[in-house]
């Protein structure tokens, strides 16, 4: 008997991801995107100017499939009970994004574009991350690192091998040339 597994393989545990004072609609749209993309169980904004919120540039309608909230202050914003809240943020005390263990429950927020995330949020903050970036990347490229590292940290992936390639099946690597399906150009 197989049995097939779903794929992307689901990470355990729940995410949601936000931005902060977000004013660009395509980072925004794109950030929704990826969230729907990555398997976010919501999605947030805080203090979003309306041009942000109105533009509908997420292509994959994710406001059709997951929850979407708006609050307009940190102060105005409710977790679910256990829910950890991750800033993302360029600080010299942030923890790098590669030794990050992520909560099972979790919501990250990322800053504004041209900004940082203010400091009522950054109290409100379990933890705060950092890309290891010599520059702050956009808003919407941040939350996608952020949700794979995540992905690849939770979910049930094999094991990277020592060397190049894929995980082998059977007696050697999976290798591209395997999957050419009679492609004769090379």
């Amino acid at each position: 008997m197989t049995t097939t597994s779903a794929w992307p393989p689901k990470s355990r545990g729940y995410f949601a991801i936000g931005a902060e004072r977000s004013s660009k609609a395509l980072n925004l749209g794109n950030l929704m995107r990826s969230a729907h993309a990555f398997g976010a169980s919501f999605t947030f904004t805080i203090g979003a100017q309306y041009q942000a919120l109105e533009a509908r540039a997420d292509t994959s309608k994710g406001h059709w499939h997951l929850p979407h909230y708006n609050w307009e202050t940190p102060g105005e914003m409710v977790l679910p009970k256990g829910c950890k809240l991750v800033g993302i943020e360029l600080l010299d005390e942030a923890i790098a994004l590669p030794s990050f263990r992520h909560p099972l429950q979790v919501a990250y927020v990322l800053g504004p574009e041209r900004g940082s995330l203010s400091e009522a949020l950054l109290r409100r903050c379990d933890y705060i991350v950092k890309i290891p970036t010599s520059f702050c990347v956009n808003v919407a490229m941040a939350g996608a690192i952020v949700m794979y590292d995540r992905v690849k940290s939770l979910a049930p992936f094999a094991e990277r091998p020592i060397s190049e390639g894929g995980p082998s099946e059977g007696s050697g690597p999976v290798r591209a040339d395997k999957h050419r399906k009679g492609r004769t150009d090379g």
